[in-house]
């Protein structure tokens, strides 16, 4: 057999071997960056409604204002929330100072302006948000969200002007 081909062969059996032993295992995130960015990855912006809120829907170049708590995406957490990096609330939960900005303006990352879109005061949203609608390469924070980082974003809509 051609070395070439004996090597592919053997490097392809090992990876089923490592696929298969770790099946009996307790799911733990990757020790490699490399593997946990990839294991990370979101490829499309999602939502979920948790709370419908009333009235008018958000559209474009409205005002609004929002309560919102940030964390990075952790495909292996229950919950998808991985380390929180923001929020307007307070440590205790309480609501501290909501943010307000005009949707499709380009004030905040464009995940957030595409996210937010048919909203209704009072609903709550957690938006899954991939690094290209996030901080994509140039990541944020000094470090704090790191580059090509994947965001959760759970958001309360407040108030339309």
């Amino acid at each position: 057999m051609h070395p070439q081909i004996k090597n592919k062969l053997t490097i392809a059996a090992a990876l089923v071997l490592l696929a298969l032993a770790a099946c009996d295992k307790p799911e733990t995130a990757p020790s490699n960056p490399v593997a946990q960015a990839e294991a990370n990855k979101v490829v499309a912006l999602s939502s979920k409604d948790s709370v419908i809120g009333s009235g008018a829907e958000v559209k474009n170049n409205q005002q609004i204002t929002v309560h919102y708590t940030g964390w990075l995406y952790d495909a292996n957490a229950a919950d998808l929330h991985g380390k929180k990096f923001d929020s307007s609330l307070k440590a205790d939960g309480s609501k501290g100072n909501p943010f307000t900005f005009y949707v499709g303006a380009h004030q905040v990352i464009p995940g957030w302006d595409e996210g937010v879109i048919g909203m209704k005061v009072g609903g709550k949203r957690t938006l899954i948000i991939p690094s290209e609608l996030g901080y994509g390469e140039r990541g944020a924070g000094h470090g704090l969200i790191p580059k090509n980082a994947a965001l959760i974003f759970d958001i309360e809509l407040v108030g339309i002007k």
